[in-house]
């Protein structure tokens, strides 16, 4: 059997909006260097902008230049805009699923304006502030930035061909990984769903430990070429064989993961599992 092996990495600079993909990344203790540090919110309340309401921000992109202390904004049909960071300065109160609430630090008015322009509503962009600390939850809880609730989410390649198995028996069209919005993607594992199963691995010198199985909300819908809604697929799949009546009946894809030692990691390195969970196990429900 081959060995399991990083296949991609990807981290996301503002929540939502399309991801860079990258051959090697410093993984913090909130996941990848940049991963979620940045939000689109309502400037009115401060609660956070997503795809399940908003998908045209899947279609803009996001590179955080090298030094770290600009951002690049680029999207089909708009001029470039090149923006300071501000690591602090400004704090606005920011939210996310009515659960967690929180400051943000305030960004450059060009880039709201920008980002409304191309969404057709008033936005405000935020950063993590420098004392930001934010618990996950799950079996290793860990930290993370504006993510949903957990540092990493990670996939495999043997779970995506499952899937799109399904999906074309059924007389629909299969669909790419980045409809899942992995910041790991794993290749070698045999069976679907493995990641599921893993309780502590290590690729490089990052180390990580499940959290909870990633539940899919009506984002995986979205095209993230186009930031357009594609219909039912993945989620009527999803739902004949994967519901998890531990977490309210919602249909899962992927596993949840806190970093439990931050470290470099690079596409092509192996994954080391150190333990499982018996299979059928998950004891993350019970954590909430």
């Amino acid at each position: 059997m081959s060995a399991a092996r990083v296949t991609t990495l990807t981290y996301y600079p503002v929540k939502g909006l399309t991801g860079v993909s990258v051959e090697r990344a410093d993984v913090l203790a909130t996941g990848l260097r940049h991963d979620r540090s940045f939000m689109l919110v309502n400037p009115g309340d401060g609660t956070f902008l997503s795809q399940r309401t908003t998908p045209a921000m899947a279609a803009l992109r996001v590179e955080v230049l090298a030094d770290g202390d600009s951002l690049r904004l680029t999207a089909d049909g708009a001029d470039d805009l090149e923006v300071p960071v501000a690591y602090d300065g400004k704090r606005r109160d920011v939210s996310l699923f009515g659960k967690w609430f929180g400051a943000g630090v305030v960004q450059a008015a060009a880039a709201e304006e920008w980002f409304s322009e191309r969404l057709g509503q008033p936005v405000a962009l935020v950063r993590v502030t420098p004392e930001h600390e934010r618990p996950g939850w799950g079996v290793h809880k860990g930290l993370t930035g504006f993510g949903d609730a957990h540092a990493l989410l990670i996939t495999s390649l043997s779970s995506l061909d499952g899937l799109n198995g399904r999906i074309v028996e059924a007389g629909g069209e299969p669909i790419p990984m980045n409809r899942f919005r992995a910041n790991i993607v794993v290749s070698g594992w045999p069976d679907a769903h493995t990641e599921d199963r893993v309780l502590r691995a290590s690729a490089g010198a990052l180390s990580f430990g499940y959290a909870a199985r990633a539940i899919r909300c009506a984002v995986p819908t979205v095209d993230q070429a186009t930031g357009e809604k594609r219909g039912p697929e993945p989620t009527r799949t999803l739902a004949k064989y994967r519901r998890e009546p531990g977490y309210g009946g919602g249909v899962s894809f992927g596993m949840k993961a806190a970093v439990l030692t931050p470290g470099a990691v690079a596409v092509g390195d192996e994954i080391l599992v150190h333990d499982w969970l018996p299979d059928g196990a998950d004891p993350a429900p019970a954590t909430r």
